[in-house]
Formats: structure tokens, C-alpha cells, sequence
């Protein structure tokens, strides 16, 4: 089983690199990176999961349409991704599910930042999908935590996958900058060893980075940006998909778990 997932957040990176840049321009960037990640999706005929902001949901109604007709997921992903706050749990939902006129089941904080659990349970969420099992340097250290899904507290925590025993990350930055055969071979080791794999990326890496300097993205992030990004994410697709794994949903995951 496959988990593709995209954290559909408006783009704030350049802030980060203290270049002013306002949220129109990033969900400009956004929009476009979505409407590209659908299009390979769509020719593929694939599903995946997208985690939105309280912001892109207001902010992009078209996009967030096109999401839902061509039958893929919509979960949140906070409400401001540039100011993380305590009550986002309870207004992403609000917002997201406002925006979309369907219940939301699932939950990512930005970042991949620690998220409240009793806000989840509290708010209903199904699933929560805010770890990575893995160590990246200046973010967050997790390599004692579980490396596969389990319960707690009555939510499924779903996190992304890493390789088994060295825990490397298999999320975007990989399929930015490791050779290709690399990442697919590492792919279908974790599906040989776990049974499923669930990744994420992000719609502004399908922005033109390159054409942009002025960004001062790193060169991590820039590279095989755009359109070669779209070019990976297909053939990824189209070898998970020749090997004969489906794509499912975060919600559908949790379900056919839970029914086991």
C-alpha cells in the first residue's frame, strides 16, 4: 500500500532566509505546485492525501475543488503555517472543514512538530500524521520512536516512513537529491520489510524554484525542483504502480488497520 501525501501549506520558506514575502506570493507558488502535483496524480490515476492549512483552504476555493472532485483526501495541517499556534488543532478543523463541506478525519502539524494528543482526541481526529522516525538535524530528533503505525490513546499515529535499522528519511529532500534508483530501491525495501509506504512533499517544490534566486532557497531544496520534480513523482508512481501496489489514502489506511 502506498501513501502519498502533500502538505498543502501556503509557501513560507523564503521568510525563513529573511526575504519579505507576503502570502499572496506564497500561495501563488502553492497553487500552482498543487495544480502540478494534481496533473501527475490525474494521468496516473492515483489518490493521495492532502494536509491543508486553515490558510490554503480559505485561500484557494478552485484548488481545493479540483482536490476533492479528482477523489483524493483533504486532512489539516494548522491554520498559519508561518505562526504555529495551541489552538490550531480545533480552528484547522473548523476551517478546513468549512472551506470543503466535509468532514476532515485527519490531522499533520507543520513542521512535523509535537501536536497536543488530548487536542486530537478532543477534536476528533481519526489519525494523526506528525512524525517523522528519524533525526534532521535542527528540527527534531526521533529515533526511538515507533517507525511503523500504532495506537495511542484511541488515535492511529501514522508516520512517515524511514528505512528500517538506519532510520533514513524517505520524504521529500530524498527524492530532491538521491539518485533515483536509490530512493526506489530504499522504497521498496521499506514496503518489503513494513508492508506499506507513506511519504510527503510539499506543492511549492513544484514551483520553478530555480527560476526564482531571489528566493535564496538552499541548493537542497531548489534541486530537481519544478517540473523535474513532476518527472520524478511520475516515474516513482509509475514503478510502485507497474510492481503492483495500489494507492490508498491516509483514512482508507487507517480503516482497512483497524478491520484486520
Amino acid at each position: 500500500m502506498i501513501l502519498l501525501s502533500f502538505d498543502t501549506e501556503e509557501f513560507d520558506v523564503p521568510r525563513e532566509h529573511g526575504v519579505d514575502y507576503s502570502l499572496e506570493e506564497g500561495m501563488s507558488a502553492s497553487i500552482e505546485g498543487t495544480n502540478r502535483i494534481l496533473d501527475v496524480l490525474l494521468a496516473n490515476d492515483v489518490r493521495a492525501t492532502f494536509f491543508c492549512t486553515g490558510n490554503f483552504a480559505a485561500n484557494a476555493p478552485e484548488t481545493m475543488r479540483r482536490i476533492m472532485d479528482e477523489g483524493h483526501e483533504v486532512a489539516c495541517h494548522g491554520v498559519d503555517h508561518w505562526r504555529p499556534a495551541d489552538t490550531d488543532v480545533e480552528r484547522s478543523k473548523a476551517m478546513v472543514e468549512g472551506a470543503t463541506g466535509r468532514k476532515v478525519y485527519g490531522y499533520r502539524q507543520p513542521r512535523m512538530y509535537r501536536v497536543s494528543d488530548s487536542e486530537i482526541k478532543r477534536m476528533g481526529y481519526e489519525y494523526n500524521s506528525s512524525l517523522n522516525p528519524a533525526f534532521i538535524p535542527g528540527h527534531y530528533m526521533h529515533l526511538t520512536s515507533p517507525r511503523t503505525w500504532f495506537m495511542k490513546d484511541g488515535v492511529m499515529q501514522i508516520p512517515v516512513s524511514v528505512t528500517p535499522w538506519l532510520r533514513f528519511p524517505l520524504f521529500w529532500l530524498s527524492l530532491h537529491n538521491l539518485p533515483e534508483w536509490l530512493y526506489h530501491w530504499m522504497v521498496r525495501r521499506v514496503l518489503r520489510h513494513d508492508g506499506y509506504f507513506a511519504t510527503y512533499m510539499h506543492p511549492w517544490e513544484f514551483y520553478e524554484l530555480k527560476e526564482h534566486p531571489e528566493l535564496k532557497m538552499l541548493f537542497i531544496v531548489r534541486n530537481h525542483s519544478g517540473r523535474q520534480l513532476m518527472d520524478r513523482l511520475d516515474r516513482l508512481i509509475k514503478m510502485l504502480k507497474k510492481e503492483g501496489h495500489r494507492f490508498i489514502t491516509f483514512k482508507e489506511f487507517r480503516d482497512i488497520k483497524l478491520q484486520q
